[in-house]
């Protein structure tokens, strides 16, 4: 008989940046399924309190503009007064712009550069603050399958989720003579509830639910600690991956 205490992350704290709605939400509702205690950080409040309460139990819902390094570092403080440790960061939180490079306005471009590159850094360093005394931790970035085959129209999107890449190998070395494991799940085609229409693209293939993804999330999230699923692409079957549209 299953109990609370079976479950593979019962006991841990693990904090998801963009999770008051869409992929976000879905990875929330995966770990706290899993066991563990949430906190879930975003931009606008009335999605965040609404998801909060879907979630349920000892949620902490702290609204937050991860660009900023004073909101987050007030978010990491929520953090710690109410769980005392982060045992998981699941960088999330991140949006793109549809405009051909040419007519790509610097503002546009910064405000990517700010959420997507910025803010996963910032939420990264200062969970390495925290996970560092503790002895261990994971911190999961979410990529795309854009960092690898861009779309056109995509490239402060692309170069944000590149860059993320990169810098998941890099911040693997700095973490694990600490115990903390650094990986990246690139997603394909997500069905994330934004669009409004059919679960299919332009291009014919049938896009993933959130759910799917969040489960390879929570597999990343329990593997044992001496174990890191360094990165993984997740996408359709069907959709294309070289050369895609």
């Amino acid at each position: 008989m299953s109990t609370q205490t079976s479950l593979p992350l019962a006991g841990k704290v693990a904090l998801v940046t963009g999770g008051g709605a869409g992929l976000g939400l879905a990875i929330a509702k995966a770990l706290v399924a899993a066991g563990a205690q949430l906190a879930i950080a975003g931009r606008r409040p009335e999605p965040l309190a609404a998801a909060a309460a879907e979630l349920g139990g000892d949620t902490l819902a702290v609204p937050a503009d991860i660009g900023r390094e004073d909101q987050v570092l007030a978010l990491y403080a929520a953090i710690r007064a109410r769980f005392g440790r982060l045992d998981i960061l699941v960088n999330n939180a991140g949006f793109g712009t549809e405009a051909m490079a040419d007519e790509l306005t610097l503002a546009a471009w910064q405000s990517v550069i700010d959420t997507n590159l910025t803010g996963a850094f910032l939420c990264a360093r200062e969970a390495m603050r925290v996970m560092k005394p503790q002895g261990g931790g994971r911190i999961i970035n979410i990529g795309s399958l854009s960092a690898r085959v861009p779309r056109p129209g995509g490239s402060a999107y692309t170069a944000t989720k590149a860059a993320l890449d990169a810098l998941t190998r890099a911040w693997a070395l700095e973490c694990r003579e600490h115990g903390i494991a650094v990986s990246i799940l690139h997603p394909g085609g997500v069905d994330t509830g934004f669009q409004g229409g059919p679960s299919t693209t332009a291009h014919g293939f049938a896009m993933m639910d959130a759910d799917q993804v969040s489960r390879a999330v929570v597999l990343m999230a329990t593997l044992p600690a001496d174990i890191n699923l360094l990165d993984g692409t997740i996408l359709p079957l069907t959709q294309p991956y070289l050369g895609r549209g």
